[in-house]
């Protein structure tokens, strides 16, 4: 998959999946444009020396000024890839409306707001990809008992998903959506050290897809919302 010379956004990039997004990327050819939120998610980034990673931040992704001021200072941009978000788990009688709001925020408004601004670059330079992440909960809401804010919440980012992708497609624009079962990171393994972590989709693989998604080799998929389960 040929970036060379591309553009390319990648919210939540400082993360683990974020990081095999961009590391990805940079070696099929990407200039990469990573905004992050706090100041030691950036001073902890393997990547963040490479001379085609450029940083920017603080920024609120759920804030409209600050994402609008992001994406206005880029250049061209060929696509846009959100994984940013936020996960709670709570049932309903703990989760109140600030609770509810906070999935939301993190999650559905910040994917929003970013494709919002990504659109109009990217109407600007004739087309584009757009990839948001959502998850298996998603797609099997069922899974998201205990979970349910942000299980709505990434049900959401789901139609937000397909809704555009009919939008934008007149405009060159495909939009499409990956969704992740529980991804082997280290985090996940120790939250759950039972779990037969073998099954579990990589995060690389997770990347693969995200990648073939975003890239110009993708001409014809468009609001899909993508299983990527692994074995689990």
């Amino acid at each position: 998959m040929d970036y060379r010379s591309r553009h390319v956004v990648v919210t939540g990039g400082t993360g683990a999946l974020g990081h095999a997004v961009v590391e990805a990327l940079l070696r099929n050819g990407a200039e990469l444009h990573v905004p992050y939120l706090h100041a030691a998610e950036a001073e902890r980034f393997p990547l963040k020396s490479e001379a085609r990673v450029h940083l920017s931040g603080p920024i609120d992704l759920a804030k409209e000024t600050e994402v609008d001021r992001f994406y206005a200072g880029l250049p061209a941009l060929w696509s846009s890839i959100h994984l940013a978000g936020g996960f709670a788990m709570a049932g309903i009688a703990e989760t109140d409306r600030a609770a509810l709001m906070r999935q939301l925020e993190m999650n559905l408004v910040s994917c929003h707001l970013c494709c919002r601004a990504a659109v109009a670059k990217m109407r600007a330079g004739g087309g584009g990809r757009i990839v948001n992440v959502t998850a298996r909960h998603a797609l099997e809401p069922r899974q998201g008992a205990g979970m349910t804010a942000y299980t709505a919440a990434k049900a959401a980012v789901a139609a937000l998903t397909q809704a555009l992708g009919e939008e934008l497609a007149p405009d060159g624009i495909l939009v499409n959506a990956v969704a992740p079962s529980i991804m082997d990171t280290p985090a996940n393994r120790a939250a759950m050290p039972k779990a037969k972590h073998e099954l579990w989709p990589k995060v690389e693989e997770v990347a693969a897809t995200i990648l073939f998604l975003a890239s110009p080799e993708n001409r014809v998929t468009r609001s899909a919302v993508v299983p990527v389960y692994g074995r689990s």
